[in-house]
């Protein structure tokens, strides 16, 4: 989706930062490739079923662990050991990182898991926390394909006050300190607006984090 005026890096709220166009051409191209290559199986792209009965409308797969309600674990649902999580994209992680709150944070950085959602045309995420994760260290969001409409909420319910904004392919955004711990969706995206050379029909959300949580090694 093309913007009017050029799209400008911006704190959204405290620890809060949207980088647009972060990840060129290229970057898109590779993150991808390596996407497609993680959705295929064993342990490849699955649909997540709460609890209760209902089924995520997002298709989900997991590097390193893997979320299951209401927990990370190392296997998928079907029991399949989840595919690791490479050095490469902890690099990236680290980067993006830097990007956001300078090189010393990024430098202490160190993720260990990614979860990369796949949104079709009704595809949709409610508001939620991460907060299954050990410690808090930020989350590192990258968007890939089709532009998103992204609800920032606060750290104390899913009600009002939050902000919306858009999130296009390539575009970054890091969510830590005092905002580590708000509640997040997406409410909308806008199908066909992702950019023709990448090839992607739909919407790829790939998030980079720090598990904390203590486990064997994985071989790469």
């Amino acid at each position: 989706m093309s913007a009017l005026f050029p799209r400008e890096r911006r704190e959204v709220a405290p620890g809060a930062l949207h980088v647009p166009g972060w990840l060129d051409d290229a970057e898109q191209a590779r993150l991808l490739a390596a996407c497609r290559a993680w959705a295929r199986p064993p342990a490849g792209l699955e649909t997540v079923v709460l609890p209760g009965g209902g089924v995520m409308s997002v298709r989900s797969v997991s590097l390193g662990l893997t979320w299951q309600p209401y927990h990370y674990v190392p296997v998928t649902a079907a029991g399949e050991p989840v595919k690791p999580f490479p050095d490469w994209l902890g690099a990236l992680g680290r980067r993006a990182v830097a990007e956001a709150y300078g090189p010393a944070a990024g430098e202490a950085y160190a993720p260990d898991m990614a979860l990369v959602n796949f949104y079709d045309d009704r595809a949709r995420m409610g508001l939620h926390q991460d907060r299954y994760e050990a410690g808090s260290e930020p989350v590192v969001s990258l968007s890939l394909g089709d532009t998103c409409v992204f609800r920032l909420g606060n750290t104390e319910t899913r009600t009002r006050p939050w902000t919306d904004l858009e999130l296009e392919s390539g575009d970054l955004f890091v969510f830590g300190g005092p905002s580590r711990f708000a509640y997040h969706g997406v409410p909308k995206t806008y199908p066909g607006t992702g950019p023709a050379g990448l090839g992607l029909k739909g919407r790829l959300n790939i998030t980079i984090r720090v598990s904390g949580l203590a486990r064997p090694p994985q071989n790469e």
